[in-house]
């Protein structure tokens, strides 16, 4: 890959990496009521599962869903059925802080495991791939996913620490509801364009 296409890829991973998106939001509202540390398995599932994605849609993935309308309609049902789940949770989010039952956050092999029912996720690794490693070779998929994985995992940790810096702000219950009930609408806003293809 040359230097200029390498760059070109990177500045694609930092846009597509660093915007909102479902990842990124369930890391805000994780930020907010886990503080960073607690985030950081979530964080590595996300950047290492976008990764792995990656190198999995390069070698083939991404053919077998166009061949099968019947999984692919399928990948989509579970991307819905998840985010509208996730959404309840993020509106149902505890106190930050809070150690309460059933709060904890989000697993490393979870998040890893939601980057396959993530829209955004599927749209930013199919195009990576098309254009970066069109020749589907093994050096050129492997590079796009490494690029990917160095510049994704410090640009979902901008949001965890945006969520963690709101703590505070977010103490008061009605603040905390209404913080919860926005993050829940976005997420199920970047439903959208699952639900127009």
């Amino acid at each position: 890959m040359t230097r200029d296409l390498l760059l070109a890829l990177a500045a694609f991973a930092f846009v597509t990496s660093v915007t909102p998106g479902p990842n990124n939001l369930m890391l805000m509202a994780s930020g907010a009521t886990f503080g960073f540390r607690r985030t950081v398995p979530h964080m590595l599932g996300v950047g290492l599962g976008f990764m792995a994605m990656t190198v999995l849609v390069g070698v083939g993935i991404a053919g077998l869903l166009a061949a099968s309308p019947t999984l692919s309609l399928a990948l989509k049902v579970a991307s819905l059925g998840y985010m509208l789940w996730f959404a309840w949770k993020i509106l149902r989010a505890p106190e930050p802080g809070s150690t309460g039952a059933g709060s904890r956050p989000m697993t490393f092999l979870q998040a890893a495991a939601f980057q396959w029912v993530n829209p955004k996720a599927w749209a930013m690794a199919l195009t990576a791939v098309a254009a970066y490693a069109p020749d589907r070779s093994a050096g050129a998929i492997v590079l796009v996913a490494v690029v990917f994985g160095l510049i994704n995992i410090p640009s979902v940790g901008s949001w965890t620490l945006l969520g963690q810096g709101m703590r505070g702000f977010l103490a008061g219950p009605l603040r905390r509801r209404v913080f919860n009930a926005t993050m829940a609408a976005l997420l199920l806003l970047s439903l959208l364009p699952v639900l127009t293809h």
